[in-house]
């Protein structure tokens, strides 16, 4: 970003340096760690999910030697654990949804929207059309077995050419976490009833405080 010109030699001024790079910590950092806080809300309040989540990671645990890491098959194994953090982001998506432009007329629920207009596209009402998703409140990981849920009703990275291409990093960083953590700690809320705001990510009012408890106690 420091050296790139564009097409007439000039490079990019202070502000637009500033604008790419919170881009880039928003992206790279704030929404996985609000899909971890989210995987640590919900297994907090689901044991039954907790306890499937738990038994996935300690089969890996177990194919492995003393102080072996993890390697990128053992990642591949983690289905149902993604399939949870999937749901997370269903129900919590880390961003409530993003602006394109219109690239040609359409008409849509009976409103025309002429060619050039910006639309904003919304992940949080997405995630919860019951024409897609029954019972959409329902914490339910099953809904991403298989072929999982239709094209374009699922986005929390997007979807077309525009997809966020940080996908596989943030299911990667996602799925090292909650090995990491699971097979060390089962945990309880401290505020049971922690409310949460969107300022601008979805996050627990009082920050989540938990209460970790050790496997071996």
């Amino acid at each position: 970003m420091l050296t790139v010109t564009d097409d007439q030699g000039y490079h990019m001024d202070d502000l637009d340096i500033a604008d790419k790079i919170l881009g880039l910590l928003i992206g790279g950092h704030d929404t996985a760690s609000v899909a971890i806080t989210f995987v640590i809300f919900y297994l907090a309040e689901l044991p039954h999910i907790y306890n499937m989540v738990y038994e996935e990671q300690m089969e890996i645990v177990r194919s492995k030697a003393s102080g072996e890491l993890l390697n990128w098959d053992d990642i591949q194994k983690m289905k149902y654990s993604w399939n949870v953090a999937c749901e997370v982001m269903r129900l919590i998506p880390p961003l409530q949804g993003g602006f394109r432009e219109a690239i040609q007329n359409f008409t849509y629920a009976g409103f025309f929207v002429p060619k050039g207009w910006k639309l904003y596209w919304n992940a949080y009402s997405t995630h919860r059309n019951c024409e897609h998703f029954s019972e959409p409140e329902k914490f339910d990981p099953t809904r991403f077995e298989g072929n999982g849920p239709a094209p374009y009703t699922y986005v929390p990275f997007g979807g077309g050419p525009r997809m966020c291409p940080g996908k596989e990093y943030a299911r990667l960083e996602i799925l090292v976490f909650m090995y990491n953590l699971v097979k060390r700690f089962k945990w309880e809320k401290v505020l049971p009833k922690e409310n949460i705001i969107v300022n601008p990510l979805p996050t627990p009012s009082k920050g989540l405080p938990i209460r970790l408890i050790p496997h071996h106690l």
